[in-house]
């Protein structure tokens, strides 16, 4: 992410938004950003050190907002509901915000990129919110333990239910008598109640 960050940047960014939503990852060229915040293109460099810079920028927000999306759903008593509601709060993320999860999970749209260490930070913290609810799901014996299967990998397996499907409705990849809205929804509560302790399933 820039380290260079002033209002010149900030008008490089929302420029960059702007071309994000309304033209898609493609688009986003070091002289349209430019021309969208009517600056040179050496403002683009000397700030990002060019398109990847920006991207970077895109990419962190992504996650900031994603982050936002999963740390709003409250914790209660209810497990099962808990972690189906997280997965919910990812699905309407994601279909709510193509553009950015095209550029986060770093699709043909935008070859060669590489995130940052900073960015990356933020895209696994998404991860450890969702690991976080498991072990304390796990310390109320509402889930189960393994010893050959951590938290971050129970997390990991309900991330992966989560990206599997929406990245196909996203894709508006359409299968002849399959509704993803069902398919998400049936399919998330069977990823979590395979996590749960033997006492919690029986409850369930």
């Amino acid at each position: 992410m820039s380290h260079h960050f002033d209002n010149t940047s900030a008008a490089l960014i929302q420029a960059a938004h702007t071309i994000l939503e309304s033209a898609g990852p493609e688009a986003l060229t070091v002289r349209r950003i430019a021309a969208e915040a009517g600056m040179s293109t050496m403002n683009v460099y000397s700030r990002f050190d060019g398109k990847d810079g920006v991207i970077d920028e895109l990419y962190a927000d992504g996650y900031k907002r994603l982050a936002s999306a999963l740390d709003a759903v409250p914790a209660t008593a209810d497990v099962v509901a808990d972690i189906i509601a997280v997965m919910q709060a990812y699905r309407q993320f994601a279909l709510a915000n193509p553009t950015y999860y095209r550029i986060m999970f770093k699709t043909a749209a935008v070859p060669n990129f590489q995130p940052s260490e900073a960015s990356l930070a933020l895209a696994y913290g998404c991860l450890d919110s969702l690991t976080n609810r498991i072990v304390a799901a796990q310390q109320r014996g509402d889930i189960g333990v393994h010893d050959d299967w951590s938290p971050a990998e129970m997390a990991g397996w309900i991330w992966a239910t989560c990206h599997g499907l929406v990245t196909l409705e996203v894709s508006e990849i359409e299968v002849p008598d399959v509704s993803w809205a069902r398919s998400f929804a049936h399919g998330a509560r069977t990823a979590v109640t395979g996590l749960l302790s033997a006492d919690t399933a029986v409850a369930v």
